[in-house]
């Protein structure tokens, strides 16, 4: 069904249904989703919610993951995914845009914007990929306030506080943190940055009862587990952020490689979506097809 007459559980908020999600069983599946069209394959291909990351975002927009882009450019994708998918969506906040105000509204705006959950991190800027070196790291205490700030803000999206302390203040302090995320009143921890299972499930043992969240980036410090191991570990979500974005791009770069080669693209067509797949993925016939319903339905009956 196309969003112009109601998506997934239209008058579920976003936030109700990434929470009903999140209370199954088995670890919820959070691929990422660069773009509409990204969302839809996504869902397609079965998935019941997605993930918006930061680096994804400025990264399609040929952009470093800096903590340079707006909340309004987020939030312009965040309305595309939505729309295009239906789906509950977990979106990157990085720092929160500013200090606890500007929290608020980051909240208010991607709520606004039909996020179902958000995440916030206690970098402080210009902020980095989570998994490189020499991130500077707020205070616990003013990422406490953050927190506290987003759920006084928020009305039904989820709240989950990341946090970056391992690797220069150890488990001891990343757990320490997220602790006191916790009472702020987070929903759930995301732990980023982990780099041995022992260190996902020491994690996760001190920190029983709480909603942990495992960030399964490619090329990063987090050696490859799958989903079902993220769960056995103790984790109730799983992040893949630019794993979509990658592959389209590493195809572009293909494509544009054989153009400027060859002057044809006829060599790049077996690895293309075709004509049909695309309009399949858009629902482009239920478009028409809605299109002709409102047609006829206002037709006026002729007078004798």
């Amino acid at each position: 069904m196309t969003y112009l007459i109601g998506a997934d559980s239209p008058h579920v908020p976003a936030g109700r249904r990434f929470r009903t999600l999140l209370e199954k069983p088995g670890i919820l599946r959070l691929p990422g989703a660069h773009n509409g069209q990204a969302a839809l394959q996504a869902k397609d291909a079965g998935f019941e919610a997605l993930y918006l990351s930061g680096a994804a975002m400025t990264a399609s927009m040929g952009l470093p993951d800096l903590g340079i882009i707006t909340i309004d450019q987020v939030a312009f994708f965040v309305r595309q995914i939505v729309h295009a998918s239906g789906l509950p969506l977990l979106v990157d906040g990085d720092t929160g845009y500013g200090e606890t105000l500007n929290v608020m509204n980051m909240v208010r705006v991607f709520e606004d914007a039909g996020a179902g959950a958000v995440h916030l991190e206690d970098q402080l800027l210009p902020k980095k990929c989570g998994h490189l070196n020499d991130k500077k790291i707020a205070s616990a205490h003013d990422m406490a306030m953050k927190v506290d700030a987003a759920r006084r803000a928020a009305r039904d999206i989820v709240v989950i506080a990341r946090t970056d302390a391992a690797a220069s203040e150890g488990i001891d302090g990343a757990v320490a943190r997220a602790r006191l995320y916790i009472e702020a009143g987070a929903d759930a921890i995301f732990p980023e940055a982990l780099t041995t299972a022992e260190m996902f499930r020491e994690f996760a043992r001190r920190m029983p009862g709480a909603k942990l969240l495992a960030n399964m980036t490619e090329f990063g410090r987090t050696p490859f587990f799958t989903a079902d191991e993220f769960a056995a570990m103790g984790y109730s979500m799983v992040i893949w952020p630019v794993s979509s974005l990658r592959v389209a791009n590493r195809a572009q770069a293909e494509l544009y490689d054989t153009l400027k080669r060859y002057g044809s693209t006829e060599g790049m067509l077996d690895r293309m979506q075709t004509r049909e797949e695309l309009y399949q993925t858009l629902r482009y016939h239920e478009y028409e097809a809605l299109d002709r319903s409102i047609v006829e339905t206002v037709l006026p009956t002729a007078e004798r």
